[in-house]
């Protein structure tokens, strides 16, 4: 497994958000996390991405409240989850947070060149901005555009295309749909296929749980920061339960 999450639990104050949650992604392969809205799937891409870490030291220097994580994450053979966030993005674990979040007063150009802030070769940062170019000819096109009056599918691509920016063996990837009208939605799911295509491994947080089926080599479903199933779409749609109360089909 390139990525292997072993009974990890995560406590904001007295709230468990995960619990005891194992889980794992091959190499080349494209996962989706489905469930339910609160379910805990962000929550877990920023565990083991280690920005709830992050987020533990915000929170005990403004508020003083707590985060507790147990468990282990271990990435392309190594246990990650003792380290910082720059360091788990220099392994090539990248993780493209939910809705875009751009330096919303840079160009589009400094956004992707801020997404190889970790890379010292210059020929090496420009071929990954033709790559990203090829892959999101838009971006060319508006490389000199203030990324705060993009679209919002143009902002979901400069994400994913900034997230590319650093040498990813795995990009996390967290519900690129939100917010995006159907053929917008159709577009920037279609380029991360592309992505995958690519040799990239992806993991997917997407309610549009169709959408992602149809891509997904695996899939999990997430309940109150469980997995309560696992399997291929056909595997999980014959259940009529789960396809009606936690797929919403």
């Amino acid at each position: 497994m390139l990525l292997e999450v072993a009974h990890l639990t995560v406590c904001y104050d007295r709230a468990t958000l995960i619990n005891d949650l194992s889980m794992g992604v091959d190499t080349n392969e494209l996962v989706s996390l489905v469930g339910p809205n609160g379910a805990g799937k962000s929550t877990l891409l920023k565990a083991i991405t280690g920005l709830v870490g992050w987020e533990r030291e915000i929170r005990r220097r403004s508020t003083g409240g707590d985060v507790n994580i147990e468990g282990t994450v271990t990435f392309d053979g190594e246990r990650i989850d003792q380290i910082p966030a720059h360091e788990i993005v220099k392994r090539g674990l990248i993780h493209c947070p939910e809705r875009r979040r751009p330096f919303r007063e840079m160009t589009v150009i400094d956004n992707l060149y801020a997404g190889a802030y970790l890379l010292k070769d210059k020929l090496e940062v420009k071929d990954k901005l033709e790559k990203v170019y090829q892959l999101f000819p838009t971006l060319e096109e508006r490389s000199h555009q203030i990324s705060g009056t993009l679209s919002g599918g143009e902002q979901q691509m400069l994400a994913i295309g900034r997230a590319l920016m650093f040498r990813p063996k795995l990009l996390c990837i967290d519900e690129p749909s939100t917010g995006l009208a159907p053929i917008l939605r159709a577009e920037v799911f279609e380029r991360i296929q592309e992505v995958c295509n690519l040799g990239i491994t992806v993991l997917l947080v997407e309610q549009e749980v169709n959408a992602v089926f149809k891509m997904a080599s695996r899939n999990y479903v997430l309940s109150s920061g469980k997995i309560i199933a696992e399997g291929s779409a056909e595997e999980l749609l014959q259940d009529e339960v789960l396809r009606k109360t936690y797929l919403g089909l």
